[in-house]
């Protein structure tokens, strides 16, 4: 996400560091290089213009020219900023659990609609405890109605819908009824989509919009498609007045335009990230956050929200207390992975921290990595309950029986048992030395 121009802020700032004071000169530079990566990010000209001006009319004051740190006082004016040009302070979705919340998800064909739609309503059941009611009103696309019966039928979340009905207007209506009926307090209006915007379908939506009373119009927006973005966000805010953004697909090869534009052009808030392909891939959109993972900073409040919600805590005291006994076995290796796994993928992780080199990530192979993580787990797979348990009963003939069944060589087995043997020792010791630091203690009550 934002690989290319992370970097480019990264080498920029790493470029002011370097020197002791800066004077007007030196920021006017700076601002310069901002711009270009900005606008090879594909960021709206007239956004970068409003914010590299913001940035030097702030810079060339006292606050930095005489400051002890003026390189880092002139990094937290770009946070500042960046801060600002993604919407500022959060904003949150305006949701009454004692009431009706229907949302409608709008926005061109391709942007990820429909799947998006499954995500939200999956993310604020968890989240809010809300009871979600999906309704399919593409009545253009015949596959977007199937894809939200597959997708609602994954989640376990009810869909409506009507099929050989040609009027989304009845068919949003007809959904409130049931959500009303059926105690649902989410109901969240999968809608058409044109390749291109057109009178029909933004009288279509108006007229949704109207007739259930709508709480949130949702505009999702692709993440890849740069500059365009600012159009498209424009003309939908003009047409039905759109409440909110989604950005889809911010895990692709996005340059970032599109975060970067749309919420500071049409002074709506975005929402929801959408990072990847499976239906956990939705984030909120946290502005700090974001800014910080754009200047290379990381994100590691992202990253602990996600470990909270994948980590279940009294599994994790377990986890503990078999670390501190030794008695960690293979079992609990394999559940370690898939924990980690729960998290995305490994370059994700290692973006959200601060810190990274960006080209030493670049350098690393992650499908290799990735290929590893499968041949340890299909090697562990191939073991009997008993061996992931005791691994010290695996002799020559097991470990042979092992590398067939997992289809790699006797060699991955070996390489597998002994580093884990040496995890374990090392755990062990910690373990002692904790018990033996515990027990040179000495307790006032003693």
């Amino acid at each position: 996400m934002f690989e290319g121009l992370s970097e480019k802020f990264q080498n920029i700032f790493s470029g002011m560091r370097k020197k002791g004071k800066l004077d007007e000169a030196d920021i006017k530079a700076a601002n310069k290089q901002i711009k270009l990566a900005l606008l090879e990010a594909d960021v709206n000209f007239k956004v970068v213009k409003s914010f590299t001006k913001a940035v030097g009319e702030r810079a060339k004051g006292e606050e930095v020219l005489k400051s002890l740190t003026p390189s880092q006082q002139y990094i937290k004016i770009v946070k500042d900023e960046m801060i600002n040009m993604l919407g500022g302070e959060e904003q949150h979705l305006n949701i009454n659990k004692d009431k009706m919340n229907i949302f409608m998800m709008v926005g061109l064909q391709g942007a990820g609609k429909t799947t998006t739609a499954a995500k939200i309503a999956n993310l604020l059941r968890k989240e809010q405890k809300l009871s979600p009611l999906l309704v399919a009103a593409d009545i253009y696309r015949p596959a977007a109605m199937e894809q939200l019966k597959v997708l609602g039928k994954e989640l376990d979340i009810p869909v409506y819908c009507k099929e050989n009905c040609h009027d989304a207007v009845e068919i949003a209506l007809e959904a409130k009824k049931i959500a009303e009926k059926e105690g649902h307090n989410l109901v969240i209006i999968d809608t058409a989509g044109r390749l291109q915007i057109d009178d029909a379908l933004m009288q279509e939506l108006s007229d949704i919009d109207q007739a259930v009373e709508t709480t949130e119009k949702l505009l999702v927006v692709d993440g890849m498609a740069g500059q365009e973005s600012v159009n498209i966000s424009k003309t939908f805010d003009e047409k039905i007045g759109i409440t909110g953004v989604v950005l889809t697909k911010l895990d692709g090869d996005t340059r970032g335009g599109a975060a970067l534009s749309v919420a500071y052009t049409t002074q709506r808030p975005i929402y929801f990230i959408g990072t990847g392909e499976k239906l956990s891939d939705i984030e909120l959109f946290h502005p700090d956050r974001m800014a910080s993972r754009i200047l290379g900073m990381g994100d590691v409040l992202s990253l602990i929200d996600k470990a909270q919600d994948m980590v279940d805590e009294e599994q994790a005291k377990i986890m503990e207390q078999k670390i501190r006994n030794a008695s960690f076995d293979l079992n609990d290796f394999v559940d370690q992975l898939h924990q980690v796994q729960k998290l995305g993928s490994l370059s994700n992780i290692l973006e959200m921290l601060p810190g990274v080199n960006k080209k030493a990530l670049a350098g690393l192979d992650m499908a290799a990595t990735e290929k590893q993580t499968k041949r340890t787990e299909a090697i562990i797979f191939s073991m009997t309950p008993e061996e992931r348990s005791k691994p010290d009963i695996i002799n020559g003939s097991r470990r042979k029986r092992i590398a067939n069944g997992s289809g790699t060589s006797v060699a991955d087995v070996n390489r597998l048992l002994k580093g884990f043997e040496q995890s374990r020792k090392m755990m062990k010791q910690m373990g002692n030395m904790g018990k033996k630091k515990r027990n040179k203690m000495k307790w006032p009550f003693m």
